[in-house]
């Protein structure tokens, strides 16, 4: 089934974007190709599609990620008959190696899965969990008062108990057909041979260099000698290697009851900020199975992750609230991001109230979802300006809900994987570390994750619990959004991206970008940002986004422009399939 692509002044309008940000490098991660192109010709050609602003197509599979040499190893799986499954375990402990300060096996992630033989959709649930030690005021000073975000960030304060160990070996368990030390073995030979540190990782370093000074194992390995690696450097990470051995050999047994889980547990608790994690916490650590959450749009079913995970409601909910609006003017009307950002508004505020951990709090998903809801809440966008304020509905459940507003910081990292193999499985996965750098402690060759900074840092407000509060067990709310699109229960589309919070206007704008505006995957991928979450709309600097400022201002909106780095990848599923990668990153698709 073909993804329809319109012809005409929106698609020539996409292709002009995508090349102007290649050529203004909106990121300095455009500079960076060079670096990359030596790998195989393949990711040369991938390079040089995304630069021209244009989506690589294949006719069998295709694999879309954050880093040329994670593409290729998951490209080379999927090239020897590898599923999307296999696929995803080569990149995943790829990515840990060469883009350490966004996700590894430290962290955590979401993955929905398209079952080809099936017609299902899976969502697996490997996000990190707070230790049984952890209280609601685990974030709190000795008065009650929230701590400021880094304090709690940097040490082992905000370490929760990793998942991604456990998903890599659940999603090869259940759908994988290669050799499991096969999959790790490309990374593996890397850590060893060392790779050269790309501009985007050198100057994140650069950037962040006085906390990751503050462990003496990540200073080793990011500042040797006092200085922050440089692009261009060879980067070898002898421990990364020995830790995927005991991976082989031992699979997720080596993590959450072998040396490297007692390593991290050991590695927190004696930090110059010491967490709570216990070995206890590490040997109880489950996969979840939940359902898919989908929402229909446009003929369309969008399938992604529910709670803990606030994605594909928020998403739901901004499509559904504009379900009955015509949005084909296109990106650059003002009107048309009018109606967007406040979609996107009212879905915030209902994301604030009620979305959090379902195991610990009851969470109104279907009342949230529930298109008579979407409508009555979309009945305030028939207006000619910005709503003066929003806040959370009244949807419909059968247990009282009685939650005060949650307002914690989730700032940008992450990293996204989109894989569709040969037999029409596919996969799309978020993943993460939290904040860049994680919790800046490293053991084993990768870094460690400050998840439990996503729970809010207070446990009520005026007495009343807010529902994302620290609890013993408990998996912080994300905004985490791995997406797959369907049509006549088929995919045709699989999406994500990292940014924090705003990783929700990133997602649901890029499949308008697809279903309204008739963009193809790399146009999508390159829709210069506006995004709105709380009120004030953030605009993309340095691109056409700025131009909406006047206007929306006009309307009644705050205006911020910033840089808006999104790390969007996105495959179309049809007659072949076509790829697209973000251009503010260093990310390519690549198919055959």
């Amino acid at each position: 089934m073909r993804l329809t692509l319109m012809t005409g002044v929106m698609a020539a309008w996409g292709v002009a974007v995508a090349a102007q940000q290649a050529a203004d490098a909106v990121d300095p991660e455009a500079a960076t190709a060079g670096a990359f192109e030596a790998i195989s010709p393949a990711v040369a050609e991938a390079l040089a599609a995304k630069a021209s602003g244009v989506p690589v197509v294949a006719s069998d599979w295709m694999v879309a990620a954050a880093n040329p040499h994670a593409v290729q190893a998951g490209a080379d799986v999927l090239a020897r008959g590898g599923t999307a499954a296999d696929a995803l375990v080569a990149v995943q402990v790829m990515l840990g190696l060469v883009e350490p300060q966004s996700s590894g096996l430290g962290g955590g992630a979401f993955l929905v899965w398209y079952d080809a033989a099936s017609g299902e959709v899976t969502t697996l649930d490997g996000r990190e969990t707070a230790p049984l030690a952890a209280t609601p005021q685990l974030f709190q000073d000795d008065a009650g008062a929230p701590l400021k975000f880094f304090d709690a960030v940097v040490g082992g304060l905000s370490v929760g108990t990793p998942g991604t160990p456990a998903l890599l070996a659940e999603v090869h368990a259940r759908w994988g057909t290669q050799d499991w030390a096969s999959l790790l073995a490309p990374a593996r030979d890397l850590a060893l041979e060392g790779f050269s540190v790309s501009s985007r990782l050198a100057g994140l370093v650069a950037g962040d260099a006085e906390r990751l000074a503050s462990s003496d194992v990540t200073a080793a390995y990011f500042l040797p000698g006092g200085t922050p690696v440089a692009a261009g450097d060879l980067l070898k990470n002898e421990a990364y290697a020995a830790t995927l051995d005991a991976f082989a050999a031992q699979g997720a047994d080596a993590f959450y009851g072998g040396q490297i889980g007692r390593d991290v547990v050991a590695t927190v608790q004696g930090a110059a900020k010491p967490g709570v994690l216990s070995e206890v916490d590490m040997a109880i650590y489950r996969i979840k199975e939940r359902p898919a959450v989908c929402a229909p749009y446009r003929a369309h079913q969008v399938c992604g992750m529910g709670p803990p995970s606030s994605g594909a409601v928020a998403v739901g909910q901004i499509l559904g609230a504009l379900e009955g609006f015509d949005l084909s003017a296109g990106p650059q009307d003002v009107d048309v991001r009018r109606l967007m950002g406040d979609a996107a508004r009212l879905a915030f505020a209902d994301r604030g109230r009620y979305l959090a951990d379902s195991d610990y709090v009851p969470v109104p998903v279907a009342g949230l979802l529930d298109p008579a809801y979407m409508a009555e809440r979309a009945q305030v966008l028939n207006t000619d300006a910005a709503l003066p304020e929003v806040a959370p509905g009244n949807p419909a459940f059968d247990h009282a809900l009685n939650w005060a507003d949650d307002v914690s910081i989730e700032l940008p990292s992450t990293s996204h994987i989109s894989i569709v193999d040969a037999a029409g499985n596919v996969a799309s996965m978020t993943t993460t570390i939290e904040n860049g750098f994680g919790s800046r402690l490293m053991v084993g060759g990768f870094l460690l994750n400050n998840e439990l900074t996503d729970f809010s840092f207070r446990s009520h407000r005026e007495g009343v619990p807010i529902a994302n509060r620290v609890e013993p067990g408990k998996r912080p709310r994300s905004s985490m959004s791995p997406t797959i699109v369907l049509k006549d229960g088929a995919p045709v589309l699989v999406v994500g991206s990292p940014g924090g919070s705003r990783i929700i206007g990133y997602t649901a704008q890029a499949i308008i970008g697809v279903i309204d505006w008739g963009m193809d995957v790399q146009q999508a991928a390159s829709i210069p940002h506006a995004v709105n979450r709380f009120g004030t709309y953030d605009l993309e600097e340095g691109t056409a986004a700025v131009g909406l400022a006047d206007g929306l201002t006009a309307l009644g909106f705050e205006v911020n422009t910033r840089a808006l780095t999104s790390g969007l990848h996105l495959i179309a599923i049809g007659d072949g399939v076509q790829g697209g990668a973000d251009p503010r990153r260093e990310g390519i698709a690549l198919g055959q």
